[in-house]
């Protein structure tokens, strides 16, 4: 019997951070940090790893035994908005400051977040150039 889907949070995980390191034009700001190597899935989620940007941590990945979480630290509306639009389960974290976080729950959906990641990357190039910074 063939399986037509990834349901394995560890791995979804992994995918993901592949294709944040693959994409080098779309996401050559974005690097995975702190990766957890020998994670192990959690009920709640356990960190895998986190995505920074620059010397700012923009995102976290949690893997669950059947998802991945990604915890959006940073633009949360124009994440959320993103991934909402992708089609993926989204929900407000009320923290200070507020998180946006986004459940991918197949391997497919790896595809599907990207756009949230690439809306991120967006927010962060309007927010330097108001600040005065010289766009590259």
């Amino acid at each position: 019997m063939v399986v037509d889907t990834l349901s394995d949070g560890t791995r979804i995980a992994q995918l993901l951070a592949s294709e944040l390191t693959g994409h080098e034009d779309a996401f050559s700001t974005l690097a995975v940090v702190d990766a957890d190597p020998d994670v192990e899935p959690t009920e709640d989620g356990a960190l895998a790893y986190a995505v920074n940007a620059a010397d700012e941590r923009v995102a976290e990945v949690y893997v669950q035994p059947d998802r991945a979480r990604v915890e959006f630290v940073v633009h949360p509306d124009v994440t959320a908005d993103a991934a909402s639009d992708a089609n993926l389960r989204v929900r407000p974290k009320a923290v200070h400051p507020p998180r946006t976080l986004v459940f991918v729950e197949d391997g497919a959906q790896v595809k599907w977040v990207l756009p949230a990641f690439h809306a991120l990357v967006e927010a962060r190039e309007i927010e330097s150039e108001s600040d005065g910074e010289t766009p590259e």
